[in-house]
């Protein structure tokens, strides 16, 4: 019998302007960017994580470290490919992930389908296989003042 596995990931990075918008692998028009040694997609971030310790692996920062000249500017969908193998190699499959993305501006809702068909093709699951959904913080805290962007991410894998 297949044994079920929960993970729960958390991504956190600042707005600056002079970088782009990347949430889910979109592009989103704005002016202004997430700020990370990647692309710093804090959606495809948060699932990673949540796949990892799901895994019972060590995190993000482990595998993909900031100190790595090969990982500066890297698309975050190629580190859910590189997660995707390391849940493989352990013998698991990835059953859902449900997400959710923080931020004040600019609504999520015209982006969320194309998000979730760049995840689910970098994971190789179906579409159906992922939910993500976005919330603003009613102008609270560094995410409601445009400071930044967050996500949580949960997910399921059988071992």
């Amino acid at each position: 019998m297949s044994k079920i596995r929960i993970g729960h990931g958390y991504d956190v990075h600042r707005l600056v302007p002079g970088r782009k918008l990347i949430i889910g692998g979109v592009d989103i028009p704005f002016e202004t960017g997430l700020l990370g040694h990647s692309d710093a997609d804090v959606l495809s971030h948060a699932i990673a994580d949540a796949l990892l310790g799901a895994a019972g692996e060590k995190d993000i920062g482990f595998h993909f470290p900031d100190s790595e000249d090969k990982y500066e500017g890297i698309s975050s969908l190629e580190i859910l490919r590189s997660v995707k193998q390391i849940i493989k190699s352990k013998g698991a499959a990835i059953s859902n992930i449900d997400a959710t993305i923080v931020i004040q501006q600019p609504k999520m809702m015209p982006y969320i389908e194309k998000m979730k068909e760049n995840i689910a093709s970098a994971l190789e699951i179906p579409t159906d296989d992922v939910n993500i959904k976005a919330t603003t913080e009613e102008h609270l805290g560094f995410t409601g003042c445009g400071d930044g962007a967050a996500a949580h991410a949960v997910c399921i894998i059988y071992m």
